[in-house]
């Protein structure tokens, strides 16, 4: 037997085959977390072999977060309607295929559509592993610790990224990178097989094709706008893809609170506690997407680490993450879940604090020990929120929880690269001096730091020296004014949690614990 007997006042309590089924839940969690960031790795080797355009190379990047982002509540509700395990292993059918496809492409346009058919796919993986999950772990202080574990494979995959990318950079094509998901689905295809029971809602209603329809009308624009706007400022297209995102996500709420069986049930969003989990697990998300952008190019540029090093550096704050995550489970039983989250959020206050040192000159140290407090706090933060987020739904509607939590995951990092990336730019271009006799082709390039470093590589002694001084110190004054936006975000993120994810009353329906 895997599970022990209940008692009239005891869930049911996990045995062997649900850690064992676990396991095979982290496969594509670490898959995915892997993908995330051992594609910056292979950008440069992409480019020189498929000689794309800038807009086709950005495409390549941008289409897989954008599709999956555009998708996952709509899996989330399928996967409830004909089953999470079969959408888990539909979703990584399709995740290999599109990934042996995006391996061997022979063009750049090959390789934008196997990155959208792999957002497609990923979408059907992502909230079939939590929702899954959560049907497996019925007791709360077990569901806590698989949480945990669970949220810790993104922390371990992220780590494992740059590692993974670099080695296999340094020995193989390009498409490796893309390549090594195969080995690790096909696994999952058996082990899921063997070790995870099917679940969906036991009365699922028909599938309403309009709202499929109207959500991705909503989540694809709305995506596509933030990532825009955020990173290009106000332009006609992405303020026309917000407009028609916002009109089409009114008509879709409209439409699910008038339907007997909604897409998605916009009553868990009545529960304090998850509209504060919510928007703590976005907020801490992109809080930590943006240090590890600003550190990741500090190191490399600002003090001259090499990718592979400046990976490594980076993996302590990682390693927090997982650490801090796991220890949630058993503090959560001494300490109150909101409390602990504001103590996660202050954290990452901490971290960025730390960071706003950067631009007076600092050592790698320092840039370890704010990406530990961030990361420690984001671990501690997104295990609980994820948790809230699952125990305030019904075990039917497992499903559409678990697409609501990933979608601000992925809304959180989206929001972090883009904001971050955004001021980094702004400030870095505000504040570099150039010096004189510069042609246009070398104004253009010196609008990066890498890029004016190159080109402070071919100019005479004198005029290399001032635009390398120049450059490196508009870059670290970005990056202080990058933290000085991070500290008010968790700030502004603690206040609410603090404010909205009061004591629930018994009434609510919520876990009195808090």
């Amino acid at each position: 037997m895997s599970t022990t007997t209940p008692t009239p006042t005891q869930a049911p309590r996990a045995g062997r085959r649900e850690w064992a089924g676990l396991a095979a839940l982290m496969l594509p969690v670490l898959l995915v977390a892997v993908d995330g960031t051992v594609l910056t790795f292979a950008v440069p080797s992409i480019a020189a072999a498929l000689t794309p355009s800038s807009t086709g190379l950005l495409w390549a990047v941008d289409v897989y977060p954008l599709v999956l982002a555009g998708l996952l509540v709509t899996a989330g509700s399928l996967g409830d309607r004909f089953g999470r395990r079969r959408m888990l292993l539909v979703g990584a059918t399709g995740f290999g295929a599109a990934s042996a496809l995006a391996a061997f492409s022979p063009s750049i346009g090959w390789l934008v559509a196997a990155r959208a058919l792999q957002g497609v796919f990923g979408a059907a993986l992502m909230p079939s592993t939590l929702s899954l999950l959560r049907n497996l772990f019925l007791d709360g202080q077990q569901r806590r610790l698989a949480i945990a574990v669970w949220a810790a494979g993104f922390s371990g995959g992220a780590a494992l990224g740059p590692v993974v990318g670099g080695f296999l950079l340094e020995r193989f094509w390009w498409g490796s990178v893309f390549l090594i998901n195969v080995p690790v689905l096909v696994l999952l295809l058996v082990a899921g097989r063997l070790l995870l029971p099917e679940s969906r809602a036991p009365q699922p209603g028909p599938l309403d094709v309009v709202s499929v329809v109207l959500s991705l009308a909503t989540m694809l624009p709305l995506v596509y706008a933030v990532k825009k706007l955020a990173g290009s400022g106000l332009a006609p297209l992405p303020v026309a893809a917000a407009a028609v995102g916002l009109v089409a996500g009114t008509v879709f709420v409209r439409r699910q609170l008038h339907r007997s069986h909604p897409l998605l049930d916009l009553s868990l969003f009545r529960s304090r506690v998850v509209r504060a989990a919510i928007s703590a697990n976005l907020l801490s998300i992109a809080a930590f997407g943006g240090l590890l952008l600003i550190a990741s190019q500090y190191l490399q540029l600002v003090l001259g680490a090499t990718p592979m090093e400046a990976g490594l550096v980076l993996v302590p704050g990682l390693a927090a993450a997982v650490v801090a995550g796991l220890l949630a489970v058993p503090l959560s039983r001494r300490v109150p879940v909101r409390a602990l989250v504001v103590v996660g959020l202050l954290l990452g206050a901490a971290g960025f604090a730390l960071a706003t040192q950067l631009g007076t000159g600092t050592t790698a140290a320092t840039v370890v020990l704010a990406f530990v407090l961030v990361a420690a706090g984001a671990g501690l933060a997104e295990t609980l929120t994820n948790d809230a987020i699952l125990t305030a739904a019904p075990a039917e509607r497992a499903g559409q929880a678990s697409a609501v939590s990933e979608t601000a995951y992925e809304l959180g990092t989206g929001l972090g690269v883009a904001v971050f990336g955004s001021v980094l730019a702004a400030v870095y271009t505000a504040q570099l001096t150039l010096p004189a006799g510069l042609d246009a082709g070398q104004v253009a390039a010196v609008q990066t730091l890498g890029g004016a470093l190159d080109v402070a590589g071919g100019l005479p002694g004198d005029a290399a020296a001032a635009l390398a001084d120049s450059a490196r110190a508009a870059f670290a004054g970005a990056t202080d004014t990058s933290a000085v936006i991070g500290l008010g975000v968790m700030l502004a993120a603690a206040a609410v949690v603090s404010t909205v994810w009061r004591a629930p009353r018994a009434a609510d329906g919520e876990d009195p614990r808090g």
